[in-house]
């Protein structure tokens, strides 16, 4: 699948260049926003980690390793990617259990920065939001359009797609899921089906929202949507009353779209049909998310980026950085803004 088949189209046009992402790990930096205070006690030591070229599972297991503890007792909130620069916090149940030496679990790609004891283990989704720094290098770009961009950006904020990352190299984790969803079965392995599951949820929900982008109408309520405010699980339905809240303009409040599981949504009008036509066109996929016992849920179609601010530290490179809700994908931001070269690709010097 490619990766208009995945997502889906622009919010704000063709892109304005081309640049590359991740030429080294240091080009894509996310730090984990926890809004959690610490009690400095407990059975549950907390890590303050930070890793280069190495992803959140990994991690886990050299610190359960390290720590002389199975994996299960490894807790985290979210997971970060590989390729990047990261700092994020992880959980050790240890009852009755000193702090354990951890220095075998440290090298060039995994450092602890702190240490502190809580009463609680870390739950995952428990993160507030993700800080990111994004140096987009080789750039290829028109200097005036890109500013152009941001600022529509910053003010009116992007379609808020799952990520490619979701779905896996060319889409593989679909093929995944709809191999289950066809013999209404789930992998044995709970890794496993986690992240088909995801991958479904996360592909029905995006075809919902490309078909809002195409109408123009994923950045506004209509009658029958379900609202939500940016950091709230809870929604309500919009009548022409509500269409009209202030709170839409100033990127508060936001329209939403299903994460399928069992449960009716209670959607009306457009919103509803337009569900509806891809529920039909997923039947297979979509009974399979209600009966594996995912739960019906509302996720936001447009994300506002939080702090976005930018400038050029060399000619061709633009450094960006802003916050998104734990849950959102930095890429898409990017994918408003530039076409990606594949890993080791130069294009042509900047243009401005």
């Amino acid at each position: 699948m490619n990766e208009l088949e995945l997502l889906g189209p622009r919010g704000h046009g063709a892109p304005c260049g081309t640049a590359l992402l991740k030429a080294v790990a240091e080009d894509f930096q996310v730090d984990e926003v926890l809004d959690i205070a610490l009690a400095g006690e407990g059975e549950h030591l907390w890590l303050w980690v930070e890793k280069r070229g190495l992803n959140t599972e990994d991690a886990a297991r050299r610190i359960a390793r390290a720590a002389g503890v199975p994996l299960r007792m490894i807790s985290y909130a979210g997971l970060k990617d590989r390729q990047a620069l990261t700092r994020q916090w992880f959980s050790l149940h240890l009852p009755g259990k000193a702090d354990p030496q951890l220095s075998a679990a440290e090298d060039a790609s995994l450092c602890i920065l702190r240490q502190v004891r809580h009463s609680r283990k870390l739950q995952r989704g428990a993160h507030a939001a993700n800080g990111f720094t994004l140096r987009l290098t080789q750039l290829n770009a028109d200097r005036d359009a890109l500013q152009r961009r941001l600022t529509q950006i910053a003010a009116q904020g992007i379609p808020n797609y799952f990520g490619l990352q979701r779905f896996g190299f060319e889409g593989g984790n679909i093929a995944h899921a709809r191999h289950f969803a066809e013999r209404q079965t789930l992998p044995e392995q709970r890794n496993v089906r986690s992240r088909v599951l995801s991958a479904a949820r996360s592909l029905l929900f995006n075809r919902v929202l490309a078909e809002r982008v195409a109408a123009g109408t994923w950045n506004q309520a209509l009658p029958g949507d379900l609202l939500a405010f940016t950091d709230s699980r809870s929604f309500f339905p919009a009548g022409e009353a509500e269409c009209s809240d202030p709170r839409l303009a100033i990127l508060d409040l936001h329209p939403t779209g299903p994460l399928w599981g069992a449960g009716v949504s209670t959607a009306g009008g457009v919103a509803q049909a337009l569900e509806q036509k891809v529920a039909e066109d997923e039947r297979a996929l979509v009974e399979w998310l209600a009966e594996a016992g995912m739960t019906h849920e509302r996720r936001i179609l447009r994300l506002p980026i939080g702090g976005l601010t930018w400038h050029y530290p060399e000619p061709d490179i633009l450094q960006l950085e802003f916050v998104l809700p734990a849950g959102c994908f930095a890429t898409v931001l990017v994918r408003e803004l530039v076409d990606l070269l594949p890993a080791g690709q130069t294009d042509n010097p900047c243009v401005f």
